[in-house]
């Protein structure tokens, strides 16, 4: 076996140590990542120095002719492999698929190579050289095509990884075509005219080459690969913060606004119960005790029972958002009794609620809040009594209205009564009290709910 010049034999040796270096820095990768790409990569850069390392070594013939033959085929198995980790063929099985038969079948014909080359001398037939060449070609012809159909029907265009691995694949083509040229342009004039072909045109030159530039194109595809799954992480990763830190800010805000709705809730309460329990009606009410007390006891007897009922329903008012009209209705009749033993007939009163809406529903204290606004703004009088009605209409409407006889001394009102009112029926997400002043009557109108 002739030796190569010594030039081509430089270049050998660097296009080994090369290779060499790719399969170092991939099986480290591989042992780092555990990425099953590095350790393809590796194994077809493997099968490379193997080919062509033994060109530099003194073997026995059949161990060459081994080198020779057997790597070819596991370069297509791999080869197609690596395909399939450059693209994402996963909505295409029947490609898939194809892809496996092509591998197994460049797999089966290892087998009788290795007992060709290992086991026998019928490597050294004519028929086997005839035989193998004819597989050679198939097997080349079925692989190439199968990757360059996959990159002409499937490769996306903004697919960069994939033209990564195809521009390797083109680069091993072309130092492939251009290896075949220059055997067959130079084989005729004998081994010894092709070892002294320069440099530059040497088949195994020419191959090499190619498939340098092949292994440099897939290794920096791997890169990108690499690098492009990281950003996919970190950008996984942001968008996984991005949506903790908005689920955590809705909390927050869904914290805020029931805290808030909390406190205005509270806080209704409180200015509720601070407008109907007040200082001055509770003086008054004590007031109007005692007097009944020396008076006519048993008027105050009655007294004390409807101002306790009075008083044990404003405690329990704040125990729920809601309460039936009968409720209320029942509750400001103990209320009217208070003001007219306080008044006498002074206070006229005209309760006409139907009986169809005494389940319907609205916030608790609403008619006391409006008939203590009616006897805190206006005259009250035996000559000039003060009328308050409270009635319902077919629309679901509670209508509580007073004539208007305004004091002439101004009264000091933080408008409590009305705005809580209002800003119950807001929480409710209902229409707000309509006010209104009519033929000298001051009216508020409020919508009744229904019962739940």
């Amino acid at each position: 076996m002739s030796l190569p010049l010594p030039g081509y034999q430089q270049w050998l040796l660097l296009f080994i140590g090369a290779a060499a270096v790719l399969l170092a820095a991939n099986l480290l990768q591989w042992v780092v990542r555990r990425d099953r790409i590095y350790l393809l990569y590796s194994l077809y850069v493997f099968l490379w120095i193997t080919s062509f390392g033994l060109e530099t070594l003194t073997l026995a013939d059949h161990v060459v002719a081994f080198g020779r033959t057997v790597p070819f085929y596991l370069f297509s198995v791999i080869y197609l492999e690596l395909a399939l980790e450059f693209i994402d063929l996963g909505d295409k099985p029947r490609l898939v698929r194809w892809y496996r038969v092509v591998q197994w079948a460049c797999f089966v014909f290892t087998l009788p190579e290795i007992y060709f080359n290992l086991f026998s001398d019928l490597w050294r037939t004519g028929w086997h050289e005839t035989q193998l060449n004819m597989i050679r070609y198939i097997v080349l012809a079925t692989t190439n095509l199968t990757i360059l159909y996959t990159f002409v029907r499937h490769l996306r265009r903004t697919d960069i990884l994939a033209r990564f691995f195809f521009a390797g694949t083109v680069a091993l083509w072309t130092g492939e075509i251009l290896s075949t040229v220059s055997l067959h342009m130079h084989l005729d004039k004998g081994i010894e005219a092709l070892d002294a072909l320069p440099l530059i045109i040497h088949p195994g030159f020419l191959m090499q080459v190619g498939i340098f530039l092949d292994l440099a194109l897939v290794s920096l595809g791997i890169s990108y690969r690499q690098r492009r799954q990281a950003m996919r992480q970190v950008m996984a990763e942001q968008e996984l913060i991005r949506e903790r830190e908005q689920h955590l800010r809705r909390q927050l805000e869904a914290d805020l606004i029931l805290e808030q709705l909390k406190q205005q809730h509270t806080e209704a309460q409180m200015k509720a119960l601070q407008s109907q329990v007040n200082p001055h009606f509770l003086f008054n009410a004590l007031n109007t005790l005692s007097s009944l007390i020396d008076e006519t006891p048993s008027q105050a007897i009655d007294y004390v029972d409807e101002l306790s009922s009075v008083y044990r329903y404003l405690l329990r008012a704040g125990d729920g958002e809601l309460t039936t009209l009968g409720q209320e209705m029942g509750f400001i009749q103990s209320y009217f009794h208070l003001l007219r033993t306080r008044y006498g007939n002074s206070v006229h009163t005209d309760l006409l609620a139907m009986d169809t809406h005494r389940e319907a529903l609205l916030p608790p204290l609403t008619l006391q809040l409006l008939v203590e606004n009616a006897v805190k703004h206006n005259v009250v009088l035996p000559d000039q009594p003060l009328t308050i009605r409270i009635r319902t209409t077919a629309e679901r409407q509670l209508v509580i209205e007073n004539n208007i006889q305004r004091r002439k001394v101004r009264v000091e009102s933080n408008g409590v009564g009305l705005s809580n009112i209002a800003f119950k029926y807001q929480l409710l997400n209902q229409a707000s009290p309509h006010i209104e002043e009519v033929d000298g009557w001051f009216r508020v109108t409020l919508p009744l709910l229904q019962p739940l």
